[in-house]
């Protein structure tokens, strides 16, 4: 009664791949791809700026 067998696993992805058919399912994956390196390119730029700011001030 811990864990899940693999008999348990393998009809939970049948349900879901029903329910989400194999298009939607791609779909969504690549949206979530495309979000992550939204992200990661976001959290660069925000580096990017910290450094130009830092390097535009006068040094004393």
């Amino acid at each position: 009664m811990g864990s899940f067998s693999i008999w348990h696993w393998l009809i939970i992805g049948l349900v879901v791949l029903v329910l989400f058919g194999g298009g939607k399912l791609s779909g969504l994956m690549g949206d979530a791809a495309k979000g992550i390196k939204a992200f990661k390119n976001g959290l660069k730029d925000d580096e990017d700026d910290a450094k130009s700011k830092k390097d535009d001030e006068p040094k004393a």
